[in-house]
């Protein structure tokens, strides 16, 4: 899906910063890949967003980057979630993790063992690490979703993980446009 046609200079856009658009636009193929790796490590995602550029708005490439994330195979969803630390645990190295995770800090220990518990059994029935867009949310709010989603088959399971990750990516997505706009 190429955004090249009416690309205008309008760039500024409450959730990106003025420009930030505009620089993610003009950055080199090799450097706008970087950039989406440090959003989504699925570097099939990667490619495919930044092969979109130019996009004519902050919600184009919001748009792009959740088609991006329905084409996924398996290899693709496997490198995604592998970029995600567990719901509950210290992310070491995962600045925008830790930032999401930010209302698990100082949880209970009970609500804390639960999820780490839940984690593990969503794990053994789905294969891959439990994803939810943990952004706002308190620690008892991600136990009652995690318990709840394990009641979901596969499928349904499937469709919830990837619609999480496309609130992820969008959330990571602004933040880039808008460090791409810092001076």
């Amino acid at each position: 899906m190429r955004q090249d046609e009416g690309v205008t200079d309008t760039t500024t856009d409450a959730r990106s910063g003025t420009g930030g658009l505009k620089a993610f636009n003009a950055l080199d193929t090799v450097a706008a890949q970087r950039a989406l790796l440090a959003c989504c490590s699925s570097s099939g995602w990667a490619r495919r967003v930044a092969g979109g550029r130019p996009y004519r708005s902050a919600e184009h490439l919001y748009e792009a980057a959740d088609d991006a994330i329905a084409g996924l195979d398996a290899e693709g969803m496997t490198q995604a979630l592998a970029g995600h630390p567990r719901i509950g645990e210290r992310p070491t190295g995962h600045a925008a993790s830790a930032r999401e995770q930010a209302g698990v800090v100082g949880a209970d220990a009970g609500v804390l063992a639960a999820i780490a518990d839940g984690n593990a059994e969503y794990e053994r029935r789905f294969g891959h690490v439990y994803l939810v867009c943990a952004t706002g949310r308190s620690a008892p709010e991600l136990l009652e979703v995690l318990q709840s989603r394990l009641d979901n088959d596969p499928q349904t399971e499937e469709r919830v993980t990837r619609s999480e990750l496309a609130k992820i990516n969008r959330i990571r997505l602004a933040r880039m446009l808008a460090d791409l706009a810092a001076p």
